[in-house]
């Protein structure tokens, strides 16, 4: 971005100032509806065709991950309350959170540990659905344990899987591609941990290292993917079926709120708080939500002060076409899954109805939190994914205007306060010494 858009921007946008000076701002989205129409690419119909494809999967994925037979073949995690970490916070910040805090634990995801396990092994699974059913291997009907076959596995293996990824989802899409036979490549930034590297290889996968960031690595991936007719490339940021994958967790996430007698209406606010990275799982996430919420849920994205892509984006209203690096930001960042500098075009705008805000979490809260969390909850989440611990903070702190607009101070005695884990279950122990320590 040469240097008279850039001044023309600061112009028009002086938050864009608080983002170049890196310091922790929430942004409130000025398109947000309360209750906004569906989607024009995405309807509540593929989210239910989702799960009832998930649910005639649970079969197999029962037999082939002996870890999900307590869910019965389901990939799902539980939703805890944290009230020790709620009160570290409160003792902290001098802040008093109303309402309840509480957490999805999507770190301890059965198969691959973070909410990619979600979108990721959904799309994973539908190929291979279509593939069975196209060539007459598989009917709807079956009992779809047959997958778990020798013979399935040698039919796969004459099919590429192709992503680029950061980590978590290329952890996930090869884990169950490689699973069921498929030969998968996984196209890794410079920002992917080692170790998520070294087990992707474990498995079989082949893995393909870039020096530059995420973006390169999605366009490599395409680009060598666009070339062979036999590879699927899973396109993290433009897929439906990823974004479709992720939405089914909301109508989870409903049916675990009532089972803990948790209400959600216009006197019980929901607030939720996602990590954002290039924008399809706390994206489909979102869009779930509000579907079955409507105005009474609110919804925030939390991202690195280094990688702020889909504030940037939404905000400017120029989406893929800007990156935080244009803004003079290094897309550096400890939480590596939020390390992206250009946002999904297809989720910003799919989010413009349906988010509340983005909010920015500098990478030494991210480590407070994780030792925190750990010592006060004996729960170990990864640094990204305590992006979404500080969306309660930001938010009663500087969102008094928000919760002004939406006649929400009245109400915010009885709010819930969801923060969405995003990964931690699979980092090596070695890895989190490190991440409890002070050496980094």
């Amino acid at each position: 971005m040469n240097e008279t858009n850039l001044k023309k921007l600061l112009q028009k946008f002086p938050l864009i100032n608080d983002l170049i000076e890196q310091k922790t701002v929430l942004w409130e989205n000025d398109k947000y509806l309360k209750n906004p129409s569906s989607s024009t690419q995405v309807g509540l119909n593929d989210v239910t065709d989702a799960a009832k494809r998930l649910e005639r999967f649970a079969a197999y994925i029962q037999l082939a991950f002996p870890e999900t037979e307590k869910n019965n073949g389901l990939i799902e995690s539980s939703i805890i309350e944290i009230p020790n970490m709620k009160m570290l916070i409160e003792g902290r910040r001098g802040l008093r959170i109303p309402g309840k805090l509480m957490l999805k634990c999507d770190h301890a995801l059965p198969i691959s540990g973070s909410i990619k396990a979600r979108g990721g092994i959904y799309e994973v699974l539908k190929h291979a659905e279509t593939l069975s059913i196209n060539n007459g291997l598989l009917n709807l009907e079956d009992n779809y344990s047959k997958l778990n076959d020798d013979s399935f596995r040698q039919f796969f293996s004459q099919y590429k899987i192709a992503v680029g990824s950061t980590g978590n989802l290329g952890l996930s899409i090869g884990i169950m591609g490689a699973k069921l036979g498929f030969n998968v490549t996984v196209h890794m930034s410079s920002d992917a941990k080692e170790w998520k590297k070294a087990l992707l290889r474990e498995k079989g996968v082949t893995v393909i290292e870039y020096e530059s960031d995420y973006s390169k690595a999605v366009e490599e991936g395409r680009k060598q993917a666009e070339s062979d007719p036999m590879c699927h490339f899973i396109d993290d940021e433009n897929s439906k079926d990823l974004f479709v994958g992720y939405a089914v967790s909301a109508f989870r996430v409903q049916q675990q709120l009532k089972q803990l007698n948790v209400k959600v209406d216009k006197d019980h606010p929901l607030f939720v708080y996602l990590p954002c990275g290039v924008g399809g799982g706390p994206g489909g996430v979102a869009y779930g939500l509000k579907q079955i919420y409507g105005e009474n849920v609110h919804i925030f994205f939390a991202e690195p002060t280094q990688s702020p892509c889909m504030l940037l984006g939404m905000m400017t209203d120029l989406h893929d076409k800007i990156a935080a690096q244009d803004i003079g930001l290094t897309n550096k960042t400890e939480a590596d899954g939020l390390a992206v500098g250009r946002a999904s075009s297809f989720v910003g705008k799919e989010m413009e109805p349906i988010l509340s805000g983005c909010y920015t979490v500098d990478d030494s809260f991210l480590f407070r939190s994780l030792k925190g969390m750990y010592e006060q909850e004996n729960i170990f989440m990864e640094p990204s994914a305590h992006a979404g611990i500080y969306g309660p903070i930001i938010l009663l702190n500087e969102g008094k205007s928000y919760l002004e607009k939406h006649g929400l101070l009245s109400k915010l005695e009885n709010a819930t306060h969801l923060v969405w884990s995003t990964g931690g279950n699979m980092v090596p122990q070695d890895q989190r010494q490190l991440y409890l320590s002070d050496r980094i």
